[in-house]
């Protein structure tokens, strides 16, 4: 069977790299991917929840896992907390055991249903926590296969090759950073797994809805996304910022494919003093870039913040469909009209956005998911909607008979037609006699008209203004600050 990296499909072998902290394995999942997807950084634990993406290789799919560090020791304390009772120091080591735990214990379920594992050693000497964890793959051994990182010319080779009195049948020496003997890796990973039950998904150019999962932390993002895959993909924790890179699941729904992209909590720039917390706050935002439509989620007991009106405005400026999604809506007083009145006042906090749905849910529950999957893809529709130049230029004829421009000397423009220039995200050009004299009220009114007679009610669009004698000095419409349309 020939695959074609352009059809998503499903049934693939599912190759999974494994290894104590930091011996690179976070390198090698960017290597093999041929891209950076997963945060790499020498501070030891940065990898938490597993991340998957697929790999093509030697013109074969597989699926590709990144997974936590194995840690011999989990019950760190510090200083502080260990004696006289559960001090902040103390609880806080407990938080991070229990952190810590997690990791692992999704490491070694993601091992059980994996084809193919990938064990990473360091260059040099096993270290107790590479022993121990020979030791619980023994049950695996007909799928490990035994890597060496950071041998770039030839380093400590010597050393590596005392791994074959563990038992395996070979062992590969590899540089993740240098790219060293990666070609045979790749080799060794295809010869060893089943391609047999591998079917096509999709057609070739029809891809899922991509939904990127956003807010503030602890706001239950990880909670929904594996509720809406139906996994445990995603590690859920009381401790915050426990998501760090973007992790990725998919579901159906109404015969029509979902990606979601779960991912790190976005806090202030002022609050973000870690390098792993930068990286990670920056993945979250580029997963703009990859979604369609944006879940923003909002604490419902904390209620709209500036950050999270700071996420939408950030999503907006991409075109991006927005739902605002109130989590832990079961956790409200159950009140007649409670739902409005927060509605209403998210509205008048951040009239910008007047035009985005406002939903309840309940990520721990599943209330309202139906709703917010119903409207994600009304909202998708209209992301991907396209006006005929012809029917628009009627419509606007009619728009500028009900509500003339101005007339005055200083003010007088005339519009004389529109086109509607890209969907997802959706743009729309204006070509007027005088850009400079159009005023933001009138392009308001045009862009209200648009979303209510057109069909784009639910989502963000750009209307730009272009000089009909090809001015140089043509501008972009803009509705306010902080908001690009």
């Amino acid at each position: 069977m020939e695959f074609n990296p352009e059809i998503k499909y499903r049934n693939l072998p599912v190759v999974v790299l494994a290894g104590r902290p930091n011996v690179g394995k976070s390198t090698l999942f960017n290597r093999l991917l041929h891209r950076r997807r997963a945060i790499t950084d020498p501070t030891p634990g940065v990898t938490r929840d597993p991340v998957a993406a697929e790999a093509f290789i030697a013109g074969k799919p597989f699926r590709l896992v990144d997974t936590g560090g194995f840690k011999l020791d989990r019950s760190r304390t510090t200083a502080a907390g260990t004696k006289g009772g559960p001090g902040p120091g103390r609880i806080n080591a407990e938080a991070g055991d229990a952190l810590d735990d997690l990791v692992v214990a999704r490491t070694l379920e993601t091992i059980r249903a994996s084809d193919l594992i990938v064990l990473i050693f360091e260059a040099g000497e096993l270290a107790p926590e590479d022993e121990e964890f020979i030791g619980l793959l023994r049950p695996y051994q007909d799928k490990l296969l035994a890597v060496v990182n950071k041998t770039e010319g030839g380093r400590r080779e010597s050393e590596a090759w005392n791994l074959l009195a563990y038992g395996f049948d070979e062992v590969l020496m590899i540089s993740a950073e240098h790219g060293d003997n990666i070609a045979d890796l790749e080799a060794a990973i295809i010869r060893r797994l089943d391609f047999s039950a591998i079917e096509s998904e999709a057609p070739a150019g029809e891809r899922p809805i991509r939904i990127a999962l956003l807010g503030k932390p602890n706001t239950g993002k990880s909670t929904l996304s594996n509720r809406l895959t139906a996994t445990e993909a995603s590690i859920v924790s009381e401790t915050p910022g426990t998501t760090r890179d973007v992790v990725e699941g998919s579901f159906s729904y109404k015969g029509r494919s979902f990606l979601i992209l779960d991912t790190a909590g976005i806090r202030r720039k002022t609050k973000v003093n870690e390098r792993v917390e930068y990286y990670s706050v920056n993945r979250a935002i580029r997963a703009m870039d990859e979604a369609d439509i944006v879940f923003l989620l909002i604490d419902a007991v904390e209620g709209l913040s500036d950050q999270d009106k700071k996420i939408a405005a950030l999503a907006h400026d991409k075109g991006r469909g927005i739902i605002m999604a109130l989590n832990k809506w079961d956790t409200m007083p159950q009140i007649k009209n409670s739902f409005t009145a927060v509605s209403d006042r998210i509205h008048f906090m951040f009239g910008q956005m007047e035009f985005a749905p406002i939903l309840p849910v309940s990520a721990a529950t599943g209330e309202g998911l139906e709703e917010l999957l119903k409207t994600a893809l009304r909202m998708y529709r209209q992301l991907n909607l396209h006006i005929d130049t012809a029917a628009l230029n009627h419509a606007l004829e009619k728009w500028l008979q009900e509500s003339p421009p101005p007339s005055g000397p200083q003010t007088r423009f005339k519009v004389k037609y529109a086109v509607q220039a890209s969907e997802n995200p959706v743009r729309f050009i204006l070509f007027v006699s005088r850009p400079q004299a159009v005023t933001e009220t009138y392009v308001s009114y045009l862009r209200n008209r648009i979303r209510r007679d057109l069909g784009f009610s639910m989502i963000p669009l750009e209307l730009e203004l272009r000089n009909s004698r090809k001015d140089p000095q043509s501008r972009a419409a803009r509705p306010g600050p902080g908001l690009r349309t």
